[in-house]
């Protein structure tokens, strides 16, 4: 797995000599690859896509299902609109492809998404029109990404460069951050009209099994986690990943959100409610055991993060874009996305400490916002 940082996550911080080993266990070995599967538990197959990121793969799951046009898969997730993914998708769809050679055969019943990310929902579009079935994803989720698209060849609005400039941007990366705006929907196909709307709670049966929803925040506004009890598995998604914390960021179309907050609470839910027994099914990294111990390291992590935001904002105040070295395990270069995933990231960790009263922001001259510690 890369290092760098990623359009889905970060690396998590550098074990030290004094940290506690990561009691994780991958029991399910090597990868399949795109246009492959691989069963990891009765009736779930394991599939992988290409991502044209640092972040070069995303994880999908299928599930064996039925319907009243008989059996199929039930997917969950969809990969990218880029011409590797479709053609991985062509060969596990073919008549004498991956699919059709199991019981279910290689038909499409519903497409799940657990949540708005291109990577996940991409190819959402592209498959339930060539199977004639149903997109399931929480209503949130559906309709945040139906406002992202619309900002398709939109010139960048000015809310949002006067929130870059108030956290600390030049000039040239404004210019670079207009050029880019509007381009959502690069890697995605046209969502389908309508939708199944899925609900935090609910139980849903795929094929033989229940299946519960188990919604998650921070990472994206209503992210739907998949949980089979039976079988012993969990669908994470991007709320929960093996080897990088995901991230969490506030947007200059709510500027004064406190994701991280969600976030937190969203770790303690899972820890306090889902059995540690689960195989996790992640959307990046490989299966694995060990959930509590993930989310204690998860927990942690940010907390450590907070910790060294406080010192640096002890010392001097400093704009959001002098906070990265306390934040991230590497330097922000460049104007593009890292700049742009940096920023969201400081701005949630500084609004968290805004909202828990342990830090003030004022207006500088130059229209930039600092922030020092109480």
């Amino acid at each position: 797995m890369s290092a760098a940082p990623t359009p889905d996550g970060r690396p998590d911080d550098p074990v030290t000599p004094t940290s506690a080993p990561l009691a994780l266990e991958y029991p399910c070995g090597e990868a399949p690859a795109p246009g492959e599967v691989r069963e990891i538990a009765p009736g779930v197959l394991w599939l992988r896509m290409p991502l044209p990121f640092a972040l070069n793969h995303i994880n999908l799951w299928a599930v064996a299902d039925e319907d009243e046009r008989g059996t199929g898969w039930a997917v969950i997730d969809t990969g990218t609109k880029t011409p590797e993914a479709m053609a991985a998708w062509r060969q596990l769809i073919s008549p004498t492809g991956p699919l059709a050679a199991t019981r279910q055969g290689a038909r499409i019943t519903r497409v799940f998404c657990t949540h708005m990310h291109p990577d996940h929902v991409g190819m959402a579009g592209w498959l339930t029109r060539k199977f004639q079935c149903r997109l399931w994803m929480t209503r949130l989720e559906y309709l945040t990404c139906r406002t992202l698209v619309a900002d398709t060849g939109r010139e960048a609005p000015d809310d949002a460069i006067e929130f870059y400039h108030q956290m600390g941007w030049t000039d040239e990366a404004l210019d670079v951050y207009r050029s880019r705006f509007g381009g959502y929907s690069k890697y995605m196909h046209m969502l389908p009209d309508s939708f199944q709307r899925i609900r935090d709670g609910q139980t849903l049966r795929i094929g033989a099994n229940e299946w519960r929803v188990v919604v998650g925040t921070g990472h994206s506004p209503e992210h739907a986690c998949l949980v089979s009890d039976e079988l012993g598995v969990m669908v994470s998604g991007d709320q929960v990943l093996p080897r990088i914390s995901s991230n969490v960021s506030v947007f200059p179309t709510e500027p004064e959100a406190d994701p991280l907050r969600d976030w937190i609470e969203s770790i303690e839910r899972l820890r306090a409610t889902l059995s540690d027994d689960l195989l996790v099914l992640p959307a990046h990294g490989d299966p694995f055991r060990g959930l509590h111990a993930r989310l204690d390291r998860l927990a942690q992590g940010h907390e450590r993060g907070l910790q060294r935001l406080r010192r640096s904002l002890n010392e001097s105040p400093k704009r959001t874009v002098d906070v990265f070295g306390a934040l991230f395990a590497r330097a922000i270069e460049g104007n593009g996305d890292l700049l742009g995933m940096a920023t969201g990231e400081g701005v949630a960790h500084l609004n968290h400490l805004l909202a828990r009263g342990e830090a003030l922001r004022e207006m500088g001259t130059d229209g930039v916002y600092r922030y020092r510690m109480v």
